[in-house]
């Protein structure tokens, strides 16, 4: 049984977030959902303090080895999340990882704050690819930036808090050890990479606002390398993901130094991906031939 950051969890793959709508998943499946819940942790979509309606149509587009999205993080904002979304998510039958982002320090604050105040929340990830309102940089792209938000956060809880990584950035490990002296418990990555398709009918861009962010399959080789490179500089655990859709892909990230694995893409194919992921996981754990 794998622990991370004090939490026991059955497995060690959890959800990527946005990537599965657990509320939806339990009004088409009931209860059995919870009799068999694909995932040891659940990690929320991204809470940001005012509600969000998302990007316009169209958001997704098919590539061959993946998808890219430009979804633009709907949610309900911080009020209606804890009145409607959280007292259904303390039902599953995992901890809870709530994920949020805002544009500033006083905000993020805010989110921190009041997320930590619920019993039900396990750990908070902090989403940081929004630009920073008081310096117009990316939070996640800057280690001084990504230092200074964590040492506003880190006295206002003593939940666990994960920062989730973007990949778009030259030196990912950086940020990461920028992360960790600020006092995070752990970092996620890889988040998708920036990209862009054009409809083969049209002729125009294939997402409404033009571009997108691209994860499957084809972005697994550098979230691998990318995950080798933070694990390589940093004690804190980490949470590997990006293009995970089988136990041997999974097994490939542990190798590379993550603790858990997130499935994100595969359950959009699949709802039970994270059930087949951990069940095939363990036979390559212990399968002497996979051991990388």
């Amino acid at each position: 049984m794998p622990e991370f950051c004090g939490i026991d969890l059955a497995h060690p793959v959890i959800n990527a977030s946005g990537t599965y709508d657990a509320i939806a998943a339990r009004r088409v499946f009931g209860d059995e959902l919870l009799e068999d819940f694909p995932f040891s942790a659940f990690v929320s979509k991204t809470i940001t303090p005012e509600p969000r309606a998302g990007n316009e149509p169209r958001r997704i587009w098919e590539t061959p080895a993946g998808m890219i999205n430009s979804i633009g993080l709907p949610n309900k904002g911080l009020e209606g999340f804890l009145a409607e979304d959280l007292p259904q998510l303390a039902e599953l039958p995992v901890p809870l990882v709530v994920s949020v982002m805002a544009t500033n320090r006083e905000e993020f604050s805010w989110l921190v704050a009041a997320v930590e105040a619920r019993e039900e929340v396990a750990a908070i990830e902090l989403n940081v690819s929004c630009p920073n309102v008081h310096s117009g940089l990316i939070v996640g792209e800057q280690p001084a930036e990504t230092h200074a938000l964590l040492e506003v956060l880190r006295p206002l809880t003593e939940k666990p808090l994960i920062v989730k990584l973007t990949p778009n950035v030259a030196a990912p490990e950086a940020v990461a050890v920028a992360a960790e002296s600020g006092g995070a418990d752990a970092v996620s990555l890889i988040n998708t990479l920036k990209a862009s398709a054009i409809d083969p009918v049209t002729r125009e861009p294939a997402l409404a606002m033009g571009h997108g962010g691209l994860s499957g399959p084809a972005v697994r080789p550098i979230a691998l390398q990318q995950l080798r490179a933070v694990a390589a500089v940093t004690e804190i655990p980490t949470v590997g993901m990006g293009g995970i859709s089988s136990g041997a892909d999974a097994a490939e990230f542990l190798a590379a130094g993550a603790t858990l694995v997130a499935v994100g893409t595969e359950s959009f194919r699949d709802p039970q991906a994270g059930s087949r992921v951990a069940n095939e996981l363990e036979t390559e754990v212990y399968r002497p031939s996979a051991r990388l």
